[in-house]
């Protein structure tokens, strides 16, 4: 083996890693948000969890990065650390999908049908195809884009796979490769090995799939490769040791869990692989890619069997090494959670939804100050205020350098909706703020406000919060149905405001009564339009993200329209509930 060999070796490594990336986008676009659905299956279920830990890691082509992701959902609130525990357990059998599909390459036939099943026979085939998907594809909105990246991702993956493979070849027939591979006899000093390139090259995958194309010049035993590819699923936990600096406490113990999973597994495989080649005299011939395959699947195995039933033994030990602080920073959104694009427009989603939910409590509390003032109530206003701005500043940040990743066109879409949410959240959150002004004006000067503009302002109060209630119930379910109702509720909102403003006027005429007043009742009614027509533009936003090809102008005209129908008789129910009788001169 020559220094062009070693040449080849590096390029093909390249090649792999990229087309492992690229086939990962591809994955990810394909699945159009069902990785985000997967978590929201998520229950105390052990085995539910398991299985979303393999889903998402087959979907990611990535153990690591799915042990970074749960680092991030624990450091932002999303998970407990008991729910990572089957997910990092699945994910270690997910990963083993790759290396089955790289043992494929070790097909050795002349008969035609046995061949097509080898990647260098068919991944060419696959990467004419996927250019051809990319070419022909106009509509940005199609998933046969990423469709045609994920083929040509695993084509260039494949190619890699086989240089890596062909730069070895030489290594069959050196004597002196044949006896550095006796040192590698030693368990241990294999395991070692495994664990550092592994480390290096961050990716488990990748270094497996060296392995398999080291195996192909047919003289590794598996007595050599047993022991690395532990090493190998050890040395993978170094990503998420990374990604747990600067993190809080339970975020760092997923990390830990990890590592302590891979250690245990290593040490139970390794015990039982000793017990079983003095058994089995066939695991001292030489292993082959599918064998390979078999031995990282076997480790994995035996590392869930083992880890399972031993996992709230394990958790206690992660517990007593690393100690809970008492005071840590509150984390909103992780940006380890950039990783993956379309889990992270999800859980921007539901920081949004919280951010709505402290609006709603906001809204309350401020009209409830109109009529009896709470002096600890608008402390609470207040500091709500305080929590919404730095939601809005976090979202807008997060999502800003989550524009600039890799995006398909239905998560690129959404997040330009979602942007325009907060901002009519934060905007309602300022309109509460402006009443609670007004409220605590009218208790220092001691103004009241006549009975009938009292009973006027509650029916006009009740119909903005109902309307603001079915929004944020649409926003969080993301319920398209009760997103179309909000644009002809809002539109009784601003008729019975109209008739409120003009009845008020003509109090002021009658009565006489003191004309800042009569100002500060028209500047409440005027907030309660605006957070009504907020509500209709989050509405708006909500339908467009999961309606994409609906120009805006056409769907604002669809909703002024959503009152016909069957919709009609609760619009009427509820202009009824709280209409506003105009006053007679």
């Amino acid at each position: 083996m020559d220094i062009f060999s070693i040449f080849t070796l590096c390029g093909g490594l390249a090649f792999f890693l990229y087309g492992m990336i690229v086939m990962s986008a591809g994955l990810e676009k394909i699945s159009g948000g069902k990785l985000e659905k997967l978590l929201e299956q998520l229950t105390s279920s052990p085995l539910r969890g398991f299985l979303v830990g393999v889903g998402m890691t087959i979907a990611v082509q990535s153990s690591s990065a799915v042990s970074v992701m749960l680092v991030g959902f624990v450091n932002s609130g999303i998970m407990k650390l008991g729910q990572t525990i089957a997910i990092t357990l699945g994910s270690n059998i997910g990963t083993t999908a790759t290396s089955w599909i790289l043992s494929l390459s070790g097909i050795q036939s002349t008969n035609f049908f046995l061949r097509l099943l080898k990647p260098e026979s068919f991944s060419p085939l696959l990467a004419l195809l996927g250019v051809i998907l990319l070419m022909t594809t106009k509509n940005n909105y199609s998933r046969r884009k990423p469709i045609g990246s994920f083929l040509i991702g695993f084509a260039v993956l494949m190619f890699g796979m086989g240089l890596m493979s062909s730069s070895m070849s030489p290594l069959a027939h050196d004597p002196n490769f044949t006896n550095i591979l006796t040192l590698f006899r030693n368990p241990i000093l294999g395991l070692l090995v495994g664990l550092i390139v592994t480390a290096v090259i961050q990716s488990s995958a990748a270094s497996v799939g060296m392995l398999q194309a080291l195996s192909m010049t047919g003289s590794i035993p598996y007595v050599v490769a047993a022991p690395i590819v532990a090493g190998q699923n050890i040395g993978t936990c170094v990503t998420a040791l990374l990604s747990s600096i600067g993190v809080n406490t339970n975020a760092k113990k997923v990390a830990a869990m990890h590592i302590i999973f891979n250690i245990t597994g290593a040490i139970a495989f390794l015990i039982l692989y000793e017990l079983f080649i003095h058994l089995v005299n066939p695991l001292t011939s030489m292993s082959n890619p599918f064998g390979i395959a078999l031995v990282h699947t076997a480790y994995n195995v035996v590392t869930v069997l083992v880890c399972f039933p031993l996992s709230k033994v394990l958790l206690k030990v992660v517990n007593t090494v690393i100690k809970d602080k008492t005071e840590e920073h509150e984390v909103i959104l992780d940006e380890r959670l950039l990783l993956n694009p379309s889990i992270a427009v999800a859980q921007c989603y539901k920081a949004t939804g919280t951010m709505a939910k402290i609006t709603r409590e906001t809204l309350t509390l401020s009209v409830k100050m109109l009529k009896h003032y709470n002096p600890k109530a608008a402390e609470v206003i207040d500091r709500n205020e305080v929590m919404i701005d730095k939601y809005q500043d976090t979202l807008e940040a997060f999502l800003q350098k989550l524009s600039a990743r890799e995006l398909s066109e239905e998560d690129s879409s959404r997040i330009s909706q979602l942007v325009l949410s907060i901002s009519d959240f934060e905007k309602i959150a300022d309109h509460a703020i402006h009443i609670l002004n007004i409220a605590t004006k009218m208790h220092t000067k001691e103004w009241t406000l006549s009975p009938d503009t009292i009973d006027e302002l509650k029916r006009v109060v009740n119909a903005v919060k109902e309307v603001f209630d079915v929004t944020v119930n649409a926003f969080i379910y993301q319920d398209i149905a009760s997103a179309y109702h909000v644009e002809p509720l809002e539109q009784v909102v601003d008729d019975i405001a109209y008739f409120a403003k003009k009845n008020h006027i003509k109090r002021v005429k009658t009565a006489k009564a003191h004309i800042k007043r009569g100002f500060v009742y028209a500047e409440i009614l005027n907030d309660l339009e605006r957070i009504s027509d907020h509500c209709s533009n989050i509405a708006t936003n909500t339908i467009q993200s999961a309606n994409v090809s609906i120009p805006k102008h056409i769907l604002k005209n669809q909703l002024k329209e959503a009152d016909i129908g069957e919709f009609s008789s609760k619009v009427e129910e509820f202009r009824e509930k709280y209409k506003v009788e105009p006053m007679s001169v």
